[in-house]
This record gives C-alpha cells, sequence and structure tokens, in this order.
C-alpha cells in the first residue's frame, strides 16, 4: 500500500511540473503511447517556471533519492542541455533546509550536552544543506574552526520507501523488459540502497573521510579536512572547516589566475590513483563536493567533503578494468575482447573475432574525431549497447565507478574543454601495469601472503602425498585402455604431472623461504641430518620407471 501511495504522489508530481513534455511521445510504442494520452496531465496548468526549474523542484519535492539522481544528471553537461545542466547544479547544496531547532536537538541529544557547552560558538543558521544532511558553522574550545553536519530527521522512512518503489519497478523490467535479465536492474537497486543508507551513518563517513586524509597525507593532488571524533557519532559528524574556491566557479578561478588544465588534468590523476593504487575511491565527486584551494593559481589543489559514499575494487576488478581501458586508449580491441570473456562480463561461448569486430566498428569513428571532441562517457553508452549484443551483463560492483569516472569528466571538461583525457590517463595505466608486474612488486606480494602460506605449510606434504595416492588409485581402477594406445607414454605422461607436482611444491616453500626476511639464513643454518632426511623425501616421492 505504501509503494501504491508513493507512486500516486510521484505521479502528481509529474504532473503538477508538467514534466510529460520530456517524454518524447513519437520513440513510445503504440500501448504505452495511448497510455499516456489517458493521463488527465492537462488538467495541470504549465507553472510559470523554466523546464529546468520545473524539473529541479520536482525533484526537491519527490525528497534525497530524486536529489541525488538530479545531482548525477548535473555532471554530464555534454548529455543536457545548458538549461537544464544550470537548474540541476542548484541541487548540489542548495536544498531547502530543515528548521534550525530540529538540527539544536538532534546534535544535543546525540552528544548529550547543549550546544552552548559543546562549542565556543555554534551558528543556528546552517551554511548549506544537501540532500541527506545540513551543516552548520561552528568553533570548537580549542579554537579549531569547524563545521557540524547533521542527518536530516524522519529521512530513513523515505528512502526505504523510495527505493522499495524502485525495486518494485526493478523487478518488473527485469520480468517483462527484453533486455531485463542482461542490465540486472534488481541487483542494481540493491547495491544503490546499499549505498545510500550507508551516506545516513556519520560515523561510517567519518571513518572514511579518515582513511582518504591519510591515503593523500603529504599529496598536492588533494586535500581532505581531519575529523574531531570526540564530536562525532552516528547522526552527526564534525570536522575541520576548510575554506576554497566551489570548483563550478570557473569565473572565480579565473579571475585568481588558476591553471585550469592541469587543475583538469589532477582530477583525471586524482581519480586513477584512487582507483588503481589505492582501491579506495569517493564515489560522489559531484561538483558540491569538491572545492579548490587556488592560493597558488599555478599548482592548485583540490579539497574533497563529503566521504559518506565510497568505492573499492578486488584486486581482479583492478586488472581487468585497468587491462581493458588500456587496450581501449590503444585501440587493441583484440585485447579487449578476450579480456570482457577472460574475466566472464561476455559468455565464454563469445566469438572474439565477431566482438572484436563490432567494438572496432564502434569505436573508430569516435576516435576519428578531435580529441576535445571526444566524450568517454559516450564512448561507454555505445561500447554498453554493443555488447548487450552478446549478452554482456551489468557489473554491479563496477557500477559506482561508472559513475565516478563520468562525474570526474563532466568535471574536467567544465574546468577545461580541451582537457585530453586519454593522454592523461594513458601514461598512468601503462606506469600501473608496469609496477604490478615488476620485481619489487612481485616480492611485496609474496611478502603479504607469506604468513598464510606458512600457517598451510605443514600439511601440503600430506596433501602432495593425497595427491599422488589419488592419482595412483585412479590408474587402478581405469578401464582397460585399448590396445593400439601406447602404454608407455602413458606412463611417462603419469609420471611427468607426478614431477611437475612435486616441484610445484618445492617451488611453494621456496616462495615462501624468499618472501620471509631471514628465513634463508635459517635454512643455511639446518643442521646436516635435516639436508639428508628432507633429500630421502624427496627420493622417495619421485617417480620412477617401471
Amino acid at each position: 500500500m505504501s509503494r501504491a501511495l508513493r507512486l500516486t504522489k510521484i505521479l502528481r508530481v509529474i504532473g503538477r511540473y508538467r514534466l510529460d513534455e520530456f517524454i518524447d511521445r513519437k520513440q513510445l510504442p503504440a500501448l504505452p503511447c495511448f497510455a499516456l494520452g489517458l493521463v488527465p496531465w492537462r488538467l495541470h496548468k504549465i507553472p510559470d517556471l523554466s523546464r529546468g526549474a520545473r524539473l529541479r523542484r520536482a525533484l526537491e519535492e519527490l525528497g534525497p533519492v530524486f536529489i541525488k539522481f538530479g545531482q548525477m544528471l548535473s555532471t554530464r553537461r555534454d548529455l543536457l542541455p545548458e538549461d537544464i545542466a544550470d537548474e540541476l547544479a542548484k541541487l548540489q547544496d542548495n536544498v531547502p533546509p530543515f528548521p534550525q531547532q530540529q538540527s539544536i536537538a538532534i546534535i544535543e541529544q546525540a552528544l548529550g550536552k547543549p550546544v552552548t557547552e559543546l562549542f565556543a560558538s555554534f551558528e543556528s543558521t546552517p551554511m548549506a544543506s544537501a540532500s541527506v544532511a545540513q551543516v552548520h558553522c561552528a568553533t570548537l574550545h580549542s579554537g579549531e574552526q569547524a563545521v557540524v553536519k547533521v542527518v536530516r530527521p524522519d529521512i530513513e522512512s523515505v528512502i526505504r520507501e523510495d527505493v522499495a518503489l524502485m525495486l518494485t519497478l526493478a523487478k518488473l523490467a527485469a520480468k517483462y523488459h527484453p533486455q531485463g535479465r542482461r542490465l540486472r536492474p534488481v541487483e542494481v537497486v540493491s547495491d544503490y540502497e546499499l549505498v545510500i543508507l550507508d551516506e545516513l551513518d556519520m560515523a561510517r563517513e567519518a571513518a572514511n573521510t579518515s582513511q582518504l586524509r591519510r591515503n593523500f597525507e603529504n599529496n598536492k593532488l588533494l586535500y581532505v579536512p581531519e575529523v574531531y571524533w570526540d564530536y562525532t557519532c552516528r547522526n552527526v559528524l564534525t570536522m575541520e572547516r576548510i575554506s576554497g574556491i566551489p570548483v563550478t566557479d570557473v569565473e572565480a578561478l579565473r579571475t585568481r589566475g588558476t591553471d585550469l588544465k592541469l587543475l583538469g588534468e589532477r582530477g583525471v590523476e586524482i581519480f586513477f590513483t584512487q582507483v588503481f593504487q589505492h582501491s579506495f575511491f569517493h564515489a560522489d565527486m559531484h561538483p558540491g563536493n569538491i572545492f579548490v584551494d587556488a592560493t597558488d593559481p599555478a599548482d592548485p589543489t583540490y579539497i574533497g567533503v563529503d566521504c559518506a559514499i565510497i568505492g573499492s575494487l578486488s584486486d581482479a576488478d583492478q586488472y581487468y578494468l585497468g587491462r581493458n581501458l588500456l587496450g581501449i586508449f590503444r585501440r587493441d580491441y583484440r585485447e579487449v575482447a578476450q579480456l570482457h570473456v577472460e574475466c566472464g562480463w561476455v559468455s565464454p561461448e563469445t566469438r572474439v573475432q565477431e566482438f572484436e569486430s563490432a567494438m572496432r566498428a564502434v569505436c573508430e569513428p569516435i576516435f576519428e574525431r578531435p580529441i576535445s571532441q571526444i566524450s568517454f562517457g559516450q564512448l561507454l553508452v555505445y561500447l554498453f549497447q554493443t555488447a548487450s549484443r552478446f549478452d554482456m551483463e551489468v557489473q554491479p560492483s563496477l557500477v559506482l565507478l561508472q559513475k565516478t569516472l563520468l562525474n570526474i569528466e563532466g568535471l574536467g571538461r567544465q574546468l577545461y574543454p580541451d582537457l585530453n583525457l586519454w593522454d592523461t590517463a594513458q601514461p598512468f595505466l601503462e606506469e600501473w601495469v608496469q609496477q604490478r608486474y615488476s620485481p619489487q612488486s612481485m616480492l611485496k606480494r609474496l611478502q603479504h601472503h607469506a604468513p598464510s602460506w606458512i600457517e598451510q605449510l605443514p600439511q601440503l606434504p600430506e596433501a602432495v602425498l593425497e595427491s599422488l595416492q589419488q592419482s595412483r588409485d585412479s590408474n587402478r581402477g581405469s578401464p582397460s585402455q585399448p590396445q593400439h594406445l601406447n602404454v608407455a607414454k602413458q606412463q611417462q605422461a603419469t609420471r611427468g604431472m607426478r614431477r611437475r607436482r612435486i616441484m610445484a611444491a618445492v617451488a611453494c616453500i621456496a616462495a615462501v623461504t624468499t618472501a620471509v626476511p631471514g628465513a634463508w639464513q635459517h635454512v643455511a643454518d639446518a643442521p646436516l641430518v635435516s639436508w639428508l632426511l628432507a633429500a630421502l623425501a624427496l627420493g622417495l616421492l619421485w617417480p620412477r620407471k617401471r
């Protein structure tokens, strides 16, 4: 019932602001077009507002989930008309605030003291208001300038209702839409539910902020404010107050003489550093969360806030994503096609040559344009449409990453329209691949896994013996071979397999010994009897000719 009521409200808001004008009825099938004509939209007079303002107000009225959607859209100026993008940009930090009395009550209840005792000064009028929380300025008794972020009251129930409605629509899409299974809408909405509910937990955001601050400590690329943990809990976050120019205020940056080209390139570098070096990336980098320290205009620094949404990739995802992006940059479509099959993004039965040819047909016309006119976001859309022919499924684990990349590109092109994303990203990826497989990196990873291997080392001889015994029993129990088969070759192959297993076990022991500092010295100091026993064990295990 609650979902039906919520859907009714959404339809009323759409009708009140006459958002039906955004629907191109010519593109709709006959039945939906007929149904749309029956809905009494025209009972509402078109408000005396621009189309962008009507869309913005409708999203504000529908609540935080829809506001977040508008925030994401506002960064894609290459996909939206200018008037709509300008209006949606106001959603970044200009959402109507909730009453200041409620804000103060939440802080006092959460921290257990009146604000007059907690802070040397506290501004009850919020300095900014967003979809999930609003921010007040304060001064600590120790003198630090701070901001206090307070979660909107009763917002969780609203979010859960909206997500439940989205989940219902996703299930219908998965069942009835021709591309429903491939797009995996239910998994995508479920992942989004976890993300947006995590955004309500200020303690989690504080922990993310501290981690991101450590990752970029003493780094000129990005500054992250300090968290004041004594004034932070689940629904209140207090952290250092920063001063900077909003990244959207390009005119102010130009007035200061800021190097916008360097700033745009550094935005791309920050993204790839977070994804491939730290595997911990800010996944909500819309312009409302980014400021610029232009104290030195020739060497500007980004300032990042609002770390509620953080993404992370596994080693396997890092590897396949990096190699795929590098393959696209190099126009090596064969490698991209093979990687898609190898990592399971498309069916194993996919013909690599056919997939390669389809990707080449999509990419080559785009790459023939001037580099400043190439939109990576648009390229992803084209590739996604092409991959659907090969039954490619949406990867929910990469949804946050894709969204963040689109945000970064939109932001970079807003700062510097001629930003060359390719020349900025390709050297970084090439260096990352080279470092990943350098001897130093391999040794570091061996040392990382060494404790686990050492823990399993005592069971290794028993596992080898069990494997050999299973192989022997399998050979004894196998049916008699046809006469024309060469029995000698079979025995030789079996002995070769046993040798390889023994050598693999020896290699594992050697790898662990290499990874542990000082281990070789302990091996060298072993008594002679230990060497003799090891040689005897190896001699007994080594397969012989019969």
